[in-house]
């Protein structure tokens, strides 16, 4: 996480981290306070959605449009806040002392057309203070939970769940998706695991997959799990670790090695990941296997 250069009175430390998915960017910011906070929150070029999810102080957080005027809107747990593109927020507090939320910034109108969304031109214009969607709630949680995480698979995982957050807050689907329940056909799938085998272990978006079927996102996602068991990351990642065993069984490369031609950022990640999809370690799973 990077630290923020400049800070209002009583704003000890600000750390952030963004990954961005789907075009949107996705920031993770935790605040450090001592006593009463005024804080602008940046990106006014773009629209925001936030939401605080941890919160520590005797006052909470209050989301104001006008720093001098109290936000009309009664306090609720794991608030979530959407400020359209041009429009000012601030984030206040009499004595807040330790913070952490999720922000995501993106274009309406773009972020409609790259989901298959029908238009959502009253929306684009309309600040929403401390409401609440469960729902969006947990989504903005996952999202906040996957920023540090360098696993290429991530990057279909983010995907998906902007995708899935978007559908919820910005409005239907239109009628390019798939039917509920519907499959991939067999040319589609073909298409899907070629494209995937082709680019592994690289980063691999979403958009890009559901753009060979010709179906919006949060459609193929679905339509992907119903075709495969697995989500569109969890292939990936599983075919990855399948991958490493090959290696693993077919070479001496030291796991470092296996880890760095499979996409992990290093032994430590790759042994985290292949206990939790094996349930036994690399080196036991090598082992019992070579012996």
């Amino acid at each position: 996480m990077q630290p923020a250069a400049e800070l209002p009175e009583n704003l000890l430390s600000v750390t952030s981290a963004s990954r961005t998915w789907a075009g949107v960017n996705v920031i993770a910011a935790e605040f450090v306070c001592a006593g009463r906070v005024m804080y602008q929150v940046p990106h006014q070029e773009e629209a925001r959605l936030g939401m605080i999810y941890e919160e520590v102080g005797t006052h909470r957080s209050e989301p104001r449009l006008n720093r001098d005027a109290a936000c009309p809107v009664d306090y609720k747990p794991r608030q979530i806040n959407y400020v359209p593109a041009g429009m000012t927020i601030w984030g206040f507090s009499e004595d807040a002392r330790h913070v952490k939320d999720v922000r995501l910034g993106f274009d309406v109108a773009a972020l409609s057309e790259r989901c298959h969304l029908s238009h959502t031109g009253g929306l684009a214009q309309t600040p929403l203070l401390r409401f609440s969607d469960e729902r969006i709630m947990t989504l903005m949680k996952l999202l906040a939970d996957a920023v540090p995480d360098p696993d290429p698979s991530v990057q279909l995982y983010g995907d998906a769940l902007v995708t899935a957050l978007a559908v919820r807050f910005l409005g239907r689907t239109d009628p390019r998706g798939a039917k509920a329940g519907s499959k991939l056909s067999p040319l589609q799938l073909r298409d899907a695991l070629s494209f995937l085998e082709a680019h592994m272990p690289q980063r691999v978006e979403l958009a890009a997959l559901a753009k060979l079927a010709g179906l919006s996102p949060s459609h193929y996602n679905r339509a992907f799990k119903a075709s495969t068991g697995l989500a569109p990351y969890q292939w990936q990642l599983q075919a990855r670790i399948q991958r490493a065993q090959a290696l693993m069984l077919d070479s001496a490369g030291s796991l470092e090695d296996i880890a760095e031609a499979t996409g992990f950022a290093d032994a430590v990640h790759f042994g985290r990941t292949f206990r939790r999809l094996t349930g036994a370690t690399p080196s036991a799973w090598r082992k019992d296997r070579l012996s």
